[in-house]
């Protein structure tokens, strides 16, 4: 998705807006559909676990159809922010559009439903997606997580995730011992 290289968070939002079906449906992320999907199908399960089992299928169950639907358009978005420059404002921007998206629908969509643990379920899905998110752009800065032709396998990201993990983990430790007159450049993040 080079389409957005060292363009503004504002315009990759403008992109968004004015052509959804070109940035949106047309690069809808499987790989985030399916990882999220499982991921948050989890988080609803164990969230809900003490309202009994049943109660807990039914909100995995929910959650898992909810963002098998959904996550694909959340990756395809952070995918489009991962060229926008300066990565802070990239991570930033993906931070609040994101969550918004996301949270309201799926606030909705649980409270129709009638999960019974729903602010649990819904705090724990925000923290995730923070974190999530901030680690998917990280991901996909550096070529992982990327859908469409002339992107690697689900096996090959999934390969090379330990050594991703670690250095997202050890961004802010590393920064903090170049100390200030470090010059980051364009592509930390």
């Amino acid at each position: 998705m080079q389409a957005f290289a060292g363009v503004s968070v504002g315009e990759v939002l403008l992109r968004f807006i004015r052509q959804p079906g070109k940035y949106l449906l047309t690069r809808w992320n499987w790989k985030s559909a399916l990882l999220s999907s499982l991921f948050r199908a989890a988080i609803f399960f164990f969230a809900n676990l003490t309202a009994g089992l049943p109660a807990a299928m039914a909100a995995m169950s929910t959650e898992l159809i909810y963002r098998g639907l959904t996550s694909g358009f959340y990756g395809a978005l952070t995918e489009g922010f991962r060229d926008a420059e300066p990565p802070w404002a990239a991570a930033l921007g993906a931070m609040v559009v994101l969550p918004l998206a996301g949270h309201s629908m799926e606030f909705v969509v649980h409270w129709l439903r009638g999960t019974r643990n729903l602010t649990p379920s819904i705090t724990a899905s925000v923290i995730f997606t923070a974190i999530s998110t901030l680690f998917n752009l990280y991901a996909m800065r550096r070529g992982a997580l990327l859908v469409g032709s002339g992107h690697g396998s689900l096996r090959e990201d999934l390969r090379r995730m330990p050594g991703l993990l670690l250095d997202f983990i050890l961004v802010l430790p590393r920064r903090l011992m170049a100390g200030p007159a470090r010059n980051c450049g364009p592509r930390c993040g």
